[in-house]
């Protein structure tokens, strides 16, 4: 199969190629003329200039693909802005359906994000059935991914065949725009001297690969798949860190109520730094949910494989040594 990934130039993206080179299919990568290619160093892949927010440029870039991968977004919206965020995570989606329809694409796999299902209650998992429950202004980057999910879903009614996968925090090699492992950097340089009050879902970026192409092969059109792995304590997502790193632990755990106080300090802090800080004030409120999910369905559907977490953190951690950026 030939496949497009757009978004290629990103950690999941290049993933994907990598995971198509390795699975003997054709990776086709969409890339805006001013991308950077460190991502996908060592990998195989045809190569076309366009933008998702650019529908003229999409439907040459499909020409001849069976499947494409639309994981292209903005996760970085604090630095980017908001209406960056909405334009290239809600219209760029649309432009890609439209171009994959009028393409004749057989399947079309679109990689949303846990988050798009919301934030279930405290102490809870959630699965696909979750209904979203977050303000827009609380946590934008999830609504985009939501209103993302609804275009989808539009396509599907008009006869695309497209599925959606939502994956949790993605642990592995390749996040070279320090996006999905921000906390592990911050926390592999010594950074991060608290823990935070929340939980997390982890996941190998080997198995969010798998389960992309596995949606691409069996998926049911119309049908969200969480990829996830463990739920897990952010102090032992923190710790795991540690641990590898030879970093200072954290001195204590930050009490709940701090959270907003903290959110509101790091909000006046990017404004003076100009959005350079690698989280946001939404981020930091998001620190003390546990945002928790269930993956049977995509473990019984696509054989989503579960890679231990620690292993998960070996691998990008030995990554990031060996290509110099720890």
């Amino acid at each position: 199969m030939r496949a497009l990934v757009t978004g290629g130039t990103g950690f999941v993206g290049a993933n994907l190629v990598d995971g198509l080179n390795t699975a003997g299919h054709t990776a086709r990568v969409l890339r805006r003329e001013t991308s950077r290619l460190d991502a996908l160093d060592g990998l195989t892949y045809e190569e076309v200039v366009g933008d998702i927010l650019d529908y003229d440029s999409l439907i040459p870039a499909m020409e001849g693909c069976d499947w494409v991968f639309h994981a292209a977004a903005v996760s970085d919206y604090w630095r980017q802005g908001t209406a960056r965020l909405y334009e290239v995570n809600v219209e760029g989606t649309r432009n890609v359906l439209q171009a994959a329809q009028t393409a004749g694409i057989k399947r079309l796999v679109y990689t949303s994000s846990m988050v798009a299902l919301g934030i279930p209650p405290f102490g809870q998992s959630m699965d696909e059935t979750h209904e979203f429950n977050v303000s827009p202004r609380r946590f934008p980057y999830a609504h985009s991914k939501h209103l993302a999910e609804q275009e989808v879903q539009k396509a599907v009614r008009n006869g695309l065949e497209a599925i959606i996968v939502n994956p949790a925090v993605i642990i592995g090699p390749r996040d070279v725009n320090n996006i999905s492992g921000s906390i592990g950097f911050l926390v592999a340089r010594g950074w991060v001297r608290f823990y935070l009050p929340g939980g997390v879902n982890c996941v190998a970026v080997e198995d969010v690969v798998a389960g992309h192409i596995a949606a691409a092969e069996r998926g049911r059109p119309g049908e969200r798949y969480i990829l996830g792995g463990e739920n897990l304590p952010v102090r032992q997502v923190i710790d795991a860190v540690v641990e590898l790193s030879g970093a200072p632990r954290p001195l204590f755990t930050l009490p709940r109520w701090i959270i907003e106080p903290a959110a509101l300090a790091v909000a006046a802090a990017q404004r003076v730094l100009a959005n350079r800080l690698p989280f946001d004030a939404d981020q930091v409120r998001m620190s003390g949910q546990t945002v928790y999910v269930r993956s049977d369905k995509a473990i019984r559907e696509l054989g989503l494989p579960q890679t231990p977490f620690r292993l998960a953190v070996e691998r990008a951690y030995r990554w990031f040594k060996q290509n110099g950026y720890l």
